[in-house]
């Protein structure tokens, strides 16, 4: 199994994350600024992402837009305002297989 990590600065518009290198069955994002992560897996769908606000289990949400989705060298992150905040620093972990594989 194959993991990359990286960060990048939300934009609050849809951004991709080309630089992984392949395409991951699981990512996970980790925003340091908003003390906000998130979870996908291929199981979810595009879109998709289990995120966990605060850390608090009272903020607990499953998104079905706007969440994480693959491509081909790497993924996507949409518009969630949680997950991807203009000029918050988010860190992803990125796995080339699945939590099922």
């Amino acid at each position: 199994m194959k993991v990359m990590t990286g960060a990048f600065t939300g934009t609050g518009a849809a951004l991709n994350v080309d630089t992984v290198g392949f395409k991951p069955g699981k990512v996970e994002l980790l925003n340091r600024t908003g003390l906000v992560s998130a979870h996908w897996t291929t199981e979810m769908g595009d879109g998709a992402a289990f995120k966990n606000i605060n850390h608090d289990t009272a903020q607990n949400a499953f998104v079905t837009t706007g969440g994480i989705t693959a491509r081909a060298s790497g993924f996507s992150v949409g518009t969630d305002a949680d997950l991807n905040t203009a000029a918050e620093l988010v860190y992803w972990v990125a796995y080339e297989t699945g939590l099922t594989e």
